[in-house]
């Protein structure tokens, strides 16, 4: 099988790329196991300082895969990985990103958003809630423009995402690759352990949701993906129509 998940190492550096271009790097029950085995190798490694998440292709990631979404918990246990990680994790978004996309980019510590860069919680178009990816989220997102762009699905840009803080940055004309450079050099002159104990204090408020509450989302989303119109949603977005809701 190929793998889903490239890795390369650059000065401590661990890179993962989201390697399934054909799907837009939708969240498949394989893209999740192979990306969470990634993450602890990362974890138990001391040759990584810090974990860099990208992707191939023109989308970050499309969300659920879902011709094959992974089980709730599988999808919570990688969110919840990244933020217990005992390295820092930073996202590389060069491309769109979409429903659980977004749960990704509120699980990792920074994040670097180019110009080309969408985002949208289209959840609510396809019939389903996001309740899995606001665990990380509700934590760190404006709470007026987390409900506006969850219960819309409208569309935004990098600039939007830095404001409300799903990202870190936008980065300007420059791309993603320089403003990170300083950002990873930064990684790398921190000592290993106080980027570790550091992280801990920093992720308090989202690791307390995890412990609260983690297991009621996993049960929603399993629950909301079971029912009529979920159904009728899936179906409109593979035959690329409309919903039978919309007015």
């Amino acid at each position: 099988m190929t793998p889903l998940i490239g890795r390369t190492r650059a000065r401590g550096v661990e890179t993962l790329s989201l390697d399934s271009p054909h799907t837009r790097n939708a969240l498949s029950s394989a893209l999740v196991a192979e990306l969470t085995d990634a993450l602890k190798r990362c974890g138990e490694d001391p040759g990584v300082r810090a974990v860099l998440l990208t992707h191939t292709g023109n989308t970050f990631c499309a969300g659920a895969d879902l011709r094959d979404p992974p089980p709730a918990e599988a999808f919570t246990g990688l969110l919840e990985l990244i933020v217990r990680l005992p390295k820092p994790v930073a996202a590389r978004v060069d491309g769109h990103v979409r429903a659980g996309g977004l749960g990704l980019l509120g699980a990792c510590d920074l994040s670097i958003a180019s110009t080309a860069a969408t985002f949208a919680f289209t959840e609510v178009r396809v019939g389903v809630a996001p309740a899995v990816i606001a665990l990380p989220l509700r934590p760190r997102v404006d709470p007026r423009a987390l409900a506006r762009y969850c219960l819309t699905g409208e569309r935004f840009d990098a600039r939007e995402a830095a404001r409300i803080g799903l990202v870190t940055a936008a980065a300007g004309e420059e791309g993603p690759d320089e403003a990170l450079a300083p950002v990873l050099d930064g990684l790398r002159r921190a000592a290993p352990q106080a980027l570790a104990r550091t992280k801990e204090l920093l992720t308090v408020k989202v690791l307390e949701a995890f412990t609260e509450d983690a297991g009621g989302m996993s049960r929603l989303t399993a629950s909301l993906f079971s029912q009529p119109d979920a159904r009728e949603g899936m179906t409109a977005f593979l035959e690329r129509r409309d919903p039978a809701w919309v007015l």
